[in-house]
């Protein structure tokens, strides 16, 4: 059936409401999503400029390269210390032998490491030959005594009758020749008898000067004589040294009568000397020379010993760094020193004396270099840094 031509059906109005909602849920849905879009790209604008402003700063603090402090040490006066190293000497070694004939030694009156007088008898040798000479020697003196006696009596009497003119005067002068060639003859019996007593005392061997015996060579029943050698050596007063072998360029500045400090090996405590003499010559090899440094008198220093010492030169100005601005050790130490540009150089230095209150600095520096004062180890040389002046007690 055909509808009527004019004629309209119109929804009803349920139908109407439902297409209004759903028209309506979509256009919202669009408007939502283009507002996420205008926010995210305001975000992503925001990030990116902060990222953009930041990026120049960080690569510009990169340029400038790391913070380091330092500081100029300037020269402080230190003394200047001179370290050795050598063995312990005796400072005169006097050798002992036989001064005389020799013979076979019948005492031995002292040992190593007794300490003796001047003159005193260090061995004995048998004198029973020796003895029986000066016996002979003895009676013969008496002997030209008693015709030097006789002759004067002679010449007594002779010069009494020449007076009664009983004799003549040649016979006068004959008893008085007879006379004084009798006292002669005494007289060189006499010195006779004087050089075998010397002979006989020499026989007894003793000590030149007083001192320490450092060695004995000789034992009772030993046949000994001027070619048997020394059978003692004695230390002169018993003074010891330190025969301290010292650098070419340490050398210069050792001079007689500076002061030294002495450390023994396994002794806790030091001993105070001083330069008693500065050798000429410098091994040519080792390029060192040798000075002796006189040990304060103690008795319980013995020669041979390994010994340590510190020489006081004098009083100078050096540049005085903490320890942790010096790196490397022994003559590879080196610094680290921030010139006008900001680069960090690698400095050789020679390390002199370390004190409680830093290391001194010999040589390598002026001391109005700007140092770094740590984390040298971490730099490299010609490194770009940002260099922090410390001042005093920051420093510390």
């Amino acid at each position: 059936m055909h509808e009527p031509v004019g004629l309209k059906v119109r929804p009803s109005a349920s139908v109407m409401e439902t297409r209004s909602a759903g028209g309506l849920g979509a256009r919202a849905k669009v408007a939502l999503a283009i507002v996420a879009i205008i926010l995210i790209g305001l975000a992503a604008w925001y990030f990116m400029r902060d990222a953009g402003a930041a990026a120049p700063a960080d690569q510009e603090a990169a340029a400038a390269g790391p913070v380091v402090s330092v500081f100029v040490p300037g020269a402080q006066p230190v003394t200047a210390r001179v370290r050795v190293a050598g063995s312990v000497a005796a400072r005169r070694d006097l050798p002992v032998g036989v001064q005389g004939q020799g013979g076979m030694v019948t005492a031995v009156l002292v040992d190593e490491g007794d300490y003796v007088r001047k003159g005193q008898i260090l061995a004995r040798i048998d004198k029973a030959l020796q003895a029986q000479q000066l016996a002979q020697l003895r009676a013969a003196v008496a002997q030209r005594e008693a015709d030097a006696a006789l002759a004067q009596a002679e010449l007594d009497r002779a010069a009494a009758l020449i007076e009664r003119r009983f004799i003549s005067g040649a016979d006068v002068d004959r008893r008085t020749a007879t006379r004084d060639g009798a006292l002669a003859q005494v007289d060189v019996a006499k010195a006779q008898l004087r050089a075998a007593e010397e002979q006989m005392a020499q026989l007894d061997v003793r000590a030149p000067e007083a001192g320490l015996i450092l060695r004995r060579t000789v034992e009772p029943g030993q046949v000994v004589g001027p070619q048997s050698g020394a059978l003692f050596r004695i230390a002169q007063d018993g003074d010891m040294e330190l025969r301290a072998e010292v650098a070419e360029r340490d050398l210069v500045g050792l001079k007689p009568g500076q002061a030294a400090t002495i450390e023994l090996a396994g002794k806790p405590a030091g001993y105070r000397g001083e330069v008693s003499m500065v050798e000429p010559l410098i091994d040519p090899v080792s390029r060192q020379g040798t000075a002796r440094v006189r040990i304060a008198g103690d008795r319980d220093v013995r020669p041979g010993a390994f010994a340590t010492g510190t020489i006081e030169t004098a009083t100078v100005e050096r540049p005085l760094l903490p320890e942790s601005a010096v790196l490397g050790g022994g003559d590879d130490s080196y610094v680290y020193v921030v010139g006008d540009d900001n680069v960090a150089r690698r400095q050789k230095v020679i390390v002199g004396l370390v004190t409680a209150e830093g290391v001194v600095i010999d040589d390598g520096l002026e001391g109005t270099e700007r140092v770094v004062i740590s984390a040298g180890a971490f730099l490299n040389d010609g490194e770009t840094v940002q260099p922090r002046l410390v001042e005093g007690e920051e420093r510390g």
